[in-house]
């Protein structure tokens, strides 16, 4: 499965509607846990989410809403005895401020943590992809995450009957290349990895463009509107129309906004100023909510292949 499930919304302060940020990303074995703002435990609870299946936690900042339900994942990883570590990345700068929300409250620490703060460069490998990070443009440290899964290739299976491949030859074929005359690229096509960018508390910088480029779910901060422009340059935010903006130029397949000021009450507006920009799939997330990564493209490799069962 791979989806995003959003936990929170709000930005800065959480309202009626809108709790602080918090977002999981479910995707096949990895399940990351992005932003844990405050009231973090209880939206996991309301959408059916356990702590023991996180993998890993990515925090953009040291911003309260983006951070301050840190403490109550930590001790609910202790609390549930969660069996195997879970990595912890956040940008190296802020460590003091890792260190004073690990230890908060008196607990009895059993979390077993990796602890891999990020800096310029940082990239690791995951079981969905590498993941890297890069720095954003805001009043304190703050990273941006992007996560890419590898290209690969897929099997069609009317090319493995054509050449009468079957069973554990199939494996040999994709572990060797070659069985006999038979190239796995005679009976497969090529199946691009996906990739997916989460972008909060920034102003415009190359980094949004390059974590956003060619992404299937963009996941990006959309604090103002185009009204207030003037005051989200000055505090380090995008409007929705830049975030639709970058959509449009990274190549972004579906779009979803987020992290919004409480001064507006009409989250349609965000998807007009989006849509002014970016012709895609725009979705203007909403707490509780779950988004699923896009279906595949296919390769133009597939219709080829398609041709080739005909001959």
């Amino acid at each position: 499965m791979r989806e995003l499930v959003v936990l929170g919304t709000a930005s800065q302060v959480p309202t009626r509607y809108r709790n602080h940020n918090g977002y999981v990303l479910r995707w096949d074995d990895e399940t990351i846990l992005f932003d844990p703002g405050e009231g973090t435990q209880r939206q996991m609870l309301h959408a059916g989410l356990a702590v023991t299946p996180l993998t890993r936690i990515c925090v953009t900042h040291f911003h309260g809403d983006h951070s301050l339900g840190l403490p109550g994942v930590i001790q609910r990883i202790s609390l549930d005895r969660v069996p195997h570590p879970v990595a912890v990345h956040f940008p190296a700068g802020g460590q003091v401020f890792f260190d004073r929300l690990r230890h908060a409250t008196s607990f009895w620490d059993q979390a077993d943590l990796a602890v891999e703060p990020v800096g310029a460069g940082f990239s690791t490998e995951t079981r969905a992809g590498r993941l890297t990070a890069l720095p954003l443009r805001h009043v304190i440290d703050t990273y941006g995450y992007r996560l890419e899964e590898p290209d690969s290739r897929r099997m069609i299976p009317a090319l493995l009957d054509a050449f009468n491949i079957r069973g554990p030859a199939v494996g040999e074929l994709q572990r060797t290349g070659r069985l006999g005359a038979v190239r796995l690229a005679d009976v497969s096509a090529p199946r691009p990895g996906q990739r997916f960018a989460f972008i909060m508390d920034t102003g415009l910088c190359d980094a949004v463009y390059e974590l956003a480029e060619g992404v299937d779910l963009l996941v990006i901060e959309s604090t103002f509107l185009a009204e207030d422009a003037g005051l989200a340059a000055q505090v380090g935010h995008l409007t929705a129309g830049q975030a639709g903006a970058v959509a449009r130029e990274a190549g972004v397949r579906t779009l979803v906004l987020t992290h919004f000021s409480q001064r507006y009450t009409d989250p349609a507006a965000f998807r007009a100023e989006a849509a002014e920009q970016f012709d895609g799939t725009i979705v203007v997330a909403e707490d509780l909510m779950r988004v699923p990564v896009p279906p595949r493209l296919p390769s133009t490799d597939d219709r080829a292949a398609a041709s080739r069962t005909e001959l």
